[in-house]
């Protein structure tokens, strides 16, 4: 272990002094080819978030322009993590902030923005700029409406001033100036123009890669000159739907998509080989940078960036059922109704409940695993019965002491059974009778098949 030494040995007056000058690492686990890869830890800022720098900038750049003083609200949209940084900012200098979210924000990052004060208000994540429902259009409408301070971060300079002076700089010194290659994201383009700009104009040949997701409009635009219209993601804080102002896209050489499954495949990767647990976008700039690295023929020496934390995401990415459900994790398939399982019991992974368990345990777990029925089982791990929220609910209404008796007394022993290689449409009658489906192979039991997982399945097919 490396000896710690005196320099790393800081006190600071302030949460805002520990803005900036974050470490970087060099992966050691990964394929990077011929390439050494290195990653900027920017999820080490006090907001965990590289937006940290750029919120700290824009509101004192809007202090020293005289566009906020005391009394005025702040009011930005954003997919979370400026959002983040302009609530901490805004909390250790006494200014009320309002912030404009996507409806595909994680709930760790709305929990995080009302836990320090922020009000909330959630919009359109499926209309395009120039929608007075989409969340930029939102916030601009209400800062007009009330007098508030837009940040408007998309059109900032200060965003990309921020990114020229501390972020560019850094990376230049803490590798002396041997670099040959950054990878970065575009969601305000701040980062990408603010560090692009900087970079090359200390070496011109210095390459600036864009990592987008699939379905931003960017990455045709730069590889093809080509506009395309929007599609979907679900990678936060980077992709468009159009070209930000403030970003220069001609500092970028090249650019490349990537999927969804595939970023979100990376970053857990990245945990797991390497210990960064880092946010959905460092998966998109990280496949990147492993797509670009293995492409070279000589040794290259590559920058990227953990943009946020990754505890952030533990409810999305980073949580196995999740990302089954979206259909990012491969299992078998076997092309008949356990394939509507969503927690297969062969595997272990559904939640089920004992039938001497007192009710007021099997709530917790309900609560715990998110989930409103979950199948009983006896010591023999035969299903006896099914227990939901209006079995408790009719149990506990009745009598509040039934919360300490076993949920024997109250599940559902009428059992709808179905076998796995019945068709689909066979679903329907028990589902018409509000009843959750219990699916065998015989005499084995595979889980259960609600609503919600026919809908699930039923998506997937449309998407394919």
């Amino acid at each position: 272990m490396q000896e710690l030494t005196h320099e790393r040995l800081v006190v600071v007056d302030s949460v805002l002094d520990l803005v900036g000058n974050t470490p970087i690492l060099k992966l050691n686990a990964l394929d990077t080819g011929k390439c050494d890869l290195f990653l900027k830890l920017e999820s080490q800022n006090p907001g965990q978030s590289i937006k940290d720098r750029i919120a700290i900038t824009m509101i004192e750049r809007a202090e020293k322009d005289g566009l906020l003083k005391e009394g005025v609200r702040i009011i930005e949209a954003t997919a979370g993590n400026t959002g983040i940084a302009l609530a901490l900012i805004a909390s250790l200098k006494g200014y009320d902030i309002t912030v404009v979210v996507p409806d595909k924000m994680s709930e760790g990052k709305i929990a995080h923005l009302r836990a320090m004060g922020a009000d909330v208000i959630m919009a359109r994540s499926d209309v395009a700029k120039g929608d007075p429902e989409y969340y930029q259009d939102v916030a601009e409408r209400l800062a007009t409406e009330n007098g508030w301070f837009f940040v408007n971060q998309f059109s900032n300079e200060a965003n990309v001033e921020a990114h020229y002076n501390s972020t560019g700089p850094e990376i230049w010194q803490q590798l002396e100036g041997n670099v040959d290659a950054v990878i970065i994201g575009v969601g305000s383009g701040g980062t990408i123009t603010g560090i692009g700009r900087y970079l090359k104009e200390q070496n011109p040949n210095i390459e600036i890669i864009l990592a987008d997701p699939e379905g931003s409009v960017l990455e045709p635009l730069v590889n093809e000159g080509k506009t395309i219209t929007a599609g979907s993601w679900l990678v936060e804080g980077i992709g468009e739907d159009f070209v930000p102002p403030i970003t220069d896209l001609g500092v970028v050489s090249k650019a490349y998509y990537v999927s969804d499954k595939e970023a979100f495949t990376v970053a857990r990767e990245l945990l797991k080989k390497e210990g960064i647990l880092a946010g959905s976008s460092t998966g998109t700039l990280l496949a990147t940078a492993l797509k670009w690295c293995n492409e070279q023929t000589e040794p290259k020496r590559v920058v990227t960036f953990a943009c946020d934390h990754g505890s952030k995401y533990l409810n999305k990415m980073f949580n196995d059922y999740w990302m089954l459900d979206q259909g990012f994790i491969d299992r078998e398939n076997h092309g008949d109704l356990r394939d509507l399982v969503a927690r297969r019991h062969s595997t272990k992974e559904d939640f089920t409940l004992i039938e001497s368990l007192p009710v007021i345990q099997a709530i917790k777990n309900m609560r715990l695993y998110d989930i409103s029925q979950m199948a009983v089982l006896d010591s023999n791990g035969k299903v006896v019965g099914i227990l939901d929220e209006s079995d408790i609910l009719l149990a506990v209404v009745k009598d509040a002491n039934n919360f300490t008796k076993p949920v024997s007394e109250f599940m559902t022993t009428e059992l709808s059974t179905i076998s796995a290689d019945s068709p689909i449409d066979a679903l329907m009658p028990l589902f018409a009778e509000d009843k959750v489906a219990i699916v065998f192979d015989g005499d084995t039991y595979l889980g259960l098949i609600t609503k919600i997982d026919l809908i699930t399945h039923l998506r997937k097919q449309l998407a394919r």
